[in-house]
């Protein structure tokens, strides 16, 4: 593992509350109504408390972005409710060189990112921009030539339904690499 190169920005990153007052501007409502719907299935929870170490994430994010306004409230409210894991917002636009290491595909400032670190800051991964099952769709729909915009009432039909399991399950299969790493 190698430490995180960007380590001394986790003091500037905003904790989820202060992301949604001071960040979230033209958003902040439907940040806030999100925050407020969002539940922490139990087994996620156990599931954080079960892994050894303490870990930081780190979420690259933007209060105009959809993805995230889905996303986001969720694993804050994961993180509150997990001791070792502790959360943190970097806006992306504020942080372009930390943005230009996570691109999806190589190309795409597209987030949320959720950046997943070891408390000595050691990167073990990330995810992003949104769970695997929804990207798929939405990649083999815009192969088919439906137009980006047509698509959003649908993408959040499908986090509603989902309510944020598959991003936690995700994130957790990468924090659960701290153990193969240090089985070694």
């Amino acid at each position: 593992m190698t430490t995180w190169p960007f380590a001394d920005q986790w003091d500037e990153a905003l904790p989820y509350e202060r992301f949604e007052q001071e960040a979230a501007d033209e958003h902040r409502g439907l940040w806030q109504g999100i925050s407020r719907l969002a539940r922490v299935p139990e087994w996620a929870a156990r599931r954080a408390s079960a892994l050894p170490g303490r870990f930081r994430l780190v979420v690259l994010s933007e209060d105009w972005c959809g993805d995230a306004v889905n996303v986001v409230p969720v694993l804050a409210k994961w993180a509150a409710s997990a001791p070792s894991v502790e959360l943190r917002i970097l806006r992306r636009d504020q942080h372009p060189a930390v943005m230009d290491r996570y691109l999806t595909n190589g190309a795409a400032r597209a987030i949320p990112v959720v950046i997943v670190l070891t408390e000595a800051m050691e990167e073990l991964g990330w995810w992003g921009p949104r769970p695997r099952e929804l990207q798929a769709w939405v990649t083999e729909q815009r192969r088919q030539g439906r137009e980006k915009r047509a698509l959003y009432p649908e993408v959040r039909r499908w986090y509603a339904k989902d309510r944020g399991e598959s991003t936690l399950r995700e994130v957790l299969e990468i924090m659960q690499r701290v153990g193969a790493v240090t089985a070694r």
